[in-house]
Formats: C-alpha cells, structure tokens, sequence
C-alpha cells in the first residue's frame, strides 16, 4: 500500500473523530445543563504523582411510601427516571391546590410520552389525616393519572428527615417552617436520585425552565458517552 493510500485511511478514520470531539466540545458549552446543587464530600485521587479531586454529589436517599392506590412503594423503585415532587397535604386550605393544577400541567405536558421518561410525587406532610382514601379523593379531583404521579403518605418523621436532610427543603425555600413543612417548590431530582434544581410553583417563568430542564436530564445520559464508545460505533469493534 502505497503513502497516499495509507494517508486516505487515516484521514477517512480521523475526520468522524475529530468531527465527534468538535461537536462534543460545542454541544456541551451550547446548552445549560441543570446543575448539581449539594455535595457529600471531595473525592481525592493520587495517580502517578497526580492529585486528582472530583466531587461526591449528593445522592437523595431512598425513602418508602404509600401511595393512593394503597400500593407500598419506594423512591428507589422508580428506575431510569428524572423525579419531580413537591409537599403538600390534603386539607390545605392555601396553595396546594394551586400546586396540584401546576403539577397537573406538567403532567400533560409530558403525556405524549410514555411513563418511563418522568415520575411526579406529592408528598403529603400531614400523614396523620392524610389516609389512602384522602389521597385518591384529592388525586382525582385533579385526574391524575396513578400511572407516573404519585400522592403518598409515610411515617411523619421519615418524611420530615426526608424533606429536610435529603431534598433539602429548608435550604431552597428559607422561610419554610421546620416543623410544618409548606413550600411551593417543585424539586427535580435526575436519574441518580441527585438534586438539580427547585421551582416555584407559581412562578410561569420557573415552570416554563422546569419543562425544559425536565428532556435535557433525559438526554443527559447520552451525552456522557465516551470517546472509546463512538470508536467502537463507528468501526464496530467489540
């Protein structure tokens, strides 16, 4: 094979490659991505005399409810999805009906897909007097669909721990009562369980970034494909 030939192979290889970092590079800084609010800890590597740092996100924990189809369920049972859920509870004389008809908006919004792109959960804070019953009752004053919305109820502590250590309530609305928890928040947690974001709930310009923040942690995952994996694509190699 002679020098030219062997130059139009390289290039044939090089120009998908470089074209794949070129398009990995832009793509990347072009859409803002959801960020990560809350970190464990730092992560510190050697390697070759190389410290390397990478941070430890934090990861909600996995909480179990029951929902108002009287089916035990749990956070961690919701696989491959982005989470949206707020705290509400039945007898809310306030703003939770008005979050339960923005929650319904968002639920339509995304109901020409199929239940495997986005859960919705309302918590109640009031588990006492929230019973099944009272959840469906409330559940279908709004019609939700039981399918990927979700009203449940627990054991008040866990949820309390729940809402303040792990979804961090109290950090993204300042003025929520501890001991009473009431906000008008939406958190969106990705599909590693991880907080990317809280939005008001009555705020039109906050729910419109929710529904566009909601596809792009679905498409996240994509995105992270490595170099070695494209290689593999293009030249089919196992």
């Amino acid at each position: 094979m002679n020098k030219k030939a062997i130059l139009a192979l390289l290039l044939a290889a090089l120009v998908p490659a470089i074209s794949y970092l070129l398009v990995k590079f832009y793509s990347e800084r072009a859409v803002n991505m959801p960020r990560r609010f809350f970190y464990d800890s730092v992560a510190v590597t050697e390697k070759n005399g190389k410290t390397t740092y990478d941070t430890v996100w934090h990861h909600v924990k996995n909480i179990s409810f029951t929902n108002q189809l009287g089916q035990k369920v749990s956070l961690y049972d919701i696989k491959g999805k982005v989470i949206v859920l707020d705290f509400f509870f039945t007898r809310c004389p306030t703003f939770c009906p008005g979050m339960a008809k923005a929650m319904k908006k968002l639920q339509d919004a995304f109901k020409k897909n199929d239940t495997s792109f986005v859960q919705f959960i309302s918590i109640s804070i009031d588990p006492v007097h929230d019973s099944v019953p009272q959840l469906r009752k409330f559940a279908e004053k709004f019609n939700a669909s039981p399918d990927n919305w979700w009203f449940v109820t627990g054991d008040k502590k866990e949820i309390y721990d729940f809402a303040l250590q792990e979804t961090k309530a109290s950090i993204a609305d300042t003025n929520v009562d501890t001991g009473f928890i009431h906000t008008s928040n939406f958190f969106l947690l990705d599909r590693e369980k991880i907080i990317r974001g809280w939005y008001d709930g009555f705020d039109s310009s906050a729910q419109q970034k929710l529904v566009r923040d909601i596809p792009l942690l679905m498409l996240e995952k994509e995105r992270k494909k490595s170099f070695g994996e494209f290689l593999k694509e293009l030249f089919g190699r196992s």
